[in-house]
């Protein structure tokens, strides 16, 4: 009996010190993690760089660009991913080509920008157009045109290790319904920027835990998904920003029902230097 007592009382005293390891090791994962999602607040405007300033406010560019910067404020993003001039970048799923531009005004002759997008289906013809003929402007002589599907071997005609930041803007979650292959996708991205390279995604945020259940009927995708994808293809998460957050959203209704207004998550990504 006295064995037995004695035997019990051990397996609860190892039990109490597993339990209160394992309750250590929690605490520490979840401080960390409380580290890691801090978000940056907006960048004082006398702080954002000139050359982004003078991209925006360029006369030659639309006027119908202009009209999204209220809700989409390009500034804030394109400071906080560090776009400068003399940058090799990409713009992927770069649709009818907004970010294109922008990019392509900021990194100027010096720099230059891989504009890709996939086949455009027949009833998105149109943006397929307003991607060609934005790209026959002179300004945007730096501007390579890149057709090729999301899940190529090597989707970017560019070397390994030779982008300084890569960026999808609003369409993440499209990789998702429609199937890509997202470690591929992101493994190409990884293998084609530089140590230190920034890899940016905006994305219209859904509920906590929904994961990738509104990517296509309400065109949102939790950013916890995004960061364990992306996380998983060798990237660090190095910073957030709430430039684009909107605490009002509830997260329910589709983005395109009120375009500017919906709940959105600026993350940056960094390659690592080894």
């Amino acid at each position: 009996m006295k064995a037995h007592t004695y035997s019990t009382r051990m397996i609860a005293a190892a039990l109490g010190a597993f339990g209160g390891l394992m309750v250590l090791a929690l605490w520490t994962v979840r401080t960390a993690a409380q580290t890691t999602t801090t978000e940056a607040g907006p960048i004082s405007p006398d702080q954002i760089p000139q050359p982004i300033k003078d991209a925006l406010s360029a006369p030659a560019r639309p006027a119908s660009d202009k009209g999204f910067d209220a809700g989409r404020k390009p500034d804030q993003v394109m400071a906080f991913l560090g776009i400068k001039p003399g940058m090799q970048v990409a713009d992927l799923y770069a649709g009818g080509g907004y970010t294109t531009e922008i990019l392509s005004r900021i990194v100027g002759p010096t720099g230059k920008v891989y504009s890709q997008n996939a086949a455009f289906e027949p009833r998105f013809k149109r943006f397929e157009d307003a991607w060609h003929n934005r790209l026959k402007a002179p300004d945007l002589s730096n501007v390579v045109a890149v057709s090729a599907p999301f899940d190529a071997d090597h989707f970017l005609p560019v070397k390994p290790n030779s982008l300084d930041a890569v960026i999808i803007n609003l369409n993440y979650h499209d990789l998702v319904w429609r199937g890509v292959n997202r470690d591929k996708f992101n493994a190409s991205v990884f293998e084609d920027l530089k140590p230190g390279g920034v890899y940016g995604i905006i994305d219209s945020s859904a509920q906590a835990g929904s994961g990738t259940r509104d990517v296509k009927t309400l065109h949102r995708i939790d950013e916890q998904v995004v960061i364990q994808d992306v996380e998983k293809a060798g990237f660090k998460l190095a910073a957030k920003s709430n430039v684009l957050r909107h605490p009002d959203d509830d997260r329910t209704w589709l983005v395109f029902q009120h375009r500017g207004s919906q709940d959105r998550f600026v993350l940056k990504f960094v390659k690592p230097q080894s």
